[in-house]
């Protein structure tokens, strides 16, 4: 996917992390997305650890919701849709 400003791809991610309920498994055509993203995360290779099973929708710090990473030895990790973006 290609977007032409940094802010209609938050903006998608965005609607995206809320079309699921709190403790849902992201979709797989979701999913490819989230990993390209991911990819630009400037802590990609420490999120990403030792690999990923699936993604979800979890709640993070103060209540709010995030989209989590799930490894391959059972372990989670969150990360910030806006991050992979902004690259902050």
């Amino acid at each position: 996917m290609h977007f032409a400003k940094r802010g209609d791809a938050v903006a998608y991610l965005n609607a995206m992390l809320h079309r699921y309920d709190l403790g849902d498994k992201v979709g797989a055509d979701d999913a490819v997305i989230l990993r390209a993203a991911l990819d630009r995360h400037p802590e990609a290779e420490q999120k990403i650890g030792c690999g990923i099973t699936h993604f979800s929708v979890r709640t993070a710090d103060y209540g709010t919701r995030c989209f989590w990473l799930n490894r391959t030895d059972k372990s989670t990790e969150k990360f910030s849709h806006t991050a992979c973006i902004y690259g902050t």
